[in-house]
């Protein structure tokens, strides 16, 4: 299996199990963040949800490669849309920095599962 696969796959499972617990735990700067872009504390926990699904479809993936592309495209479809909420909320570069570089990182997963 490709290095560069195993090390961005694990960065981006670790980065997105990471989220996922500032989502579950209520984070008051994630919480606040999300409630902005108009979330309620139940579809903010669903977000963590799909994280952690995400997070285990990578891992699993690494045994089942089309669970792991699956994956991969998951989170690129995640972090767009992460990224349209911040652009339509009128957010400014840094609070949409962490959307956009996971889904820079999403968008080489999936390349780099494509060719594996």
């Amino acid at each position: 299996m490709n290095i560069a696969l195993v090390i961005l796959t694990t960065l981006l499972g670790l980065a997105t199990a990471f989220s996922a617990v500032g989502k579950f735990t209520m984070n008051p700067k994630a919480a606040e963040m999300l409630r902005h872009l108009g979330l309620t504390d139940s579809q903010i926990r669903g977000l963590g949800a799909s994280e952690v699904a995400g997070a285990l479809g990578l891992l699993i993936g690494t045994w089942i490669p089309i669970l792991g592309l699956l994956a991969a495209i998951g989170f690129v479809l995640y972090f767009l849309g992460a990224l349209i909420m911040h652009v339509r909320s009128k957010d400014p570069a840094k609070d949409m920095a962490p959307a956009l570089i996971l889904l820079v990182l999403s968008i080489i997963v999936t390349i780099l599962q494509f060719a594996r």
